[in-house]
């Protein structure tokens, strides 16, 4: 395929919002082995001379809740405690892009997904670049391996070229184009059977401990991120 307006190969679909309505947690398992495609415009200042396009196959996920979304609250979440300008995007229609920050450098992707009114994202933490190997590689020069071009969440959202702020809330059920991106997300048409879950990585306290088994990953692939415990997580298990 080619391109976020190429139609779905076969074996995946183009999401729907429907199917992204359910709560992240379930949502999660079934990106699994679903492909993100981002096609970015390539120019010189406002000048475009053509496109990038990087299709990631999703390897890891974690899902992340909202004030008031599910049965118990989620203290990992960046919208733990209601809506604010950096979080407004989870509040809003499943299937858009909440591309925030992390640690002042990172641009990491999480899919919108969860129930009318309230908030939920399922981070986008590893993936393997099954289209657009070189253009990834261009971004992510200090992966030695292309098995690391997207293996963490930063090295993801670098690799298919979205970027925080101008990339938040783009719509990957639409395509429709922001900020010279646009972007697609296609599950598999059939969720993978083998998932493994377990902690999130690197969440501090409980939210970080085996009471949130919220990560979500394809067992044995080189492309899933390393685990390690969050502050004071490891302590409480």
């Amino acid at each position: 395929m080619s391109g976020a307006s190429a139609a779905a190969p076969a074996g995946f679909h183009h999401a729907q919002r429907d199917e992204l309505a359910a709560l992240p947690v379930e949502v999660a398992p079934r990106l699994l082995g679903g492909l993100l495609v981002v096609e970015v415009d390539t120019g010189v200042g406002s000048e475009s001379v053509g496109s990038e396009t990087v299709v990631a196959r999703l390897t890891e996920v974690e899902a992340y809740h909202g004030r008031d979304t599910g049965d118990r609250p989620d203290p990992g979440s960046h919208a733990r405690m209601g809506p604010t300008a950096r979080n407004a995007t989870m509040w809003g229609e499943p299937g858009h892009l909440y591309v925030y920050l992390s640690h002042g450098i990172h641009s990491c992707v999480n899919v919108v997904c969860g129930p009318a009114g309230v908030a939920g994202g399922v981070l986008l933490r590893a993936a393997e670049i099954v289209e657009g190997v070189e253009a990834a590689r261009l971004r992510r020069p200090a992966a030695r391996v292309d098995r690391d071009l997207a293996r963490g969440p930063g090295r993801l959202g670098e690799a298919v070229g979205l970027r925080h702020p101008v990339h938040d809330g783009i719509d990957a059920v639409s395509g429709s184009e922001r900020a010279g991106a646009r972007a697609r997300l296609l599950p598999r048409d059939e969720p993978l059977a083998d998932v493994a879950t377990g902690p999130r990585v690197g969440v501090a306290g409980v939210a970080g401990t085996a009471a949130f088994p919220w990560r979500f990953w394809v067992p044995g692939d080189p492309t899933v991120s390393a685990f390690r415990w969050g502050r004071d997580a490891g302590v409480l298990e």
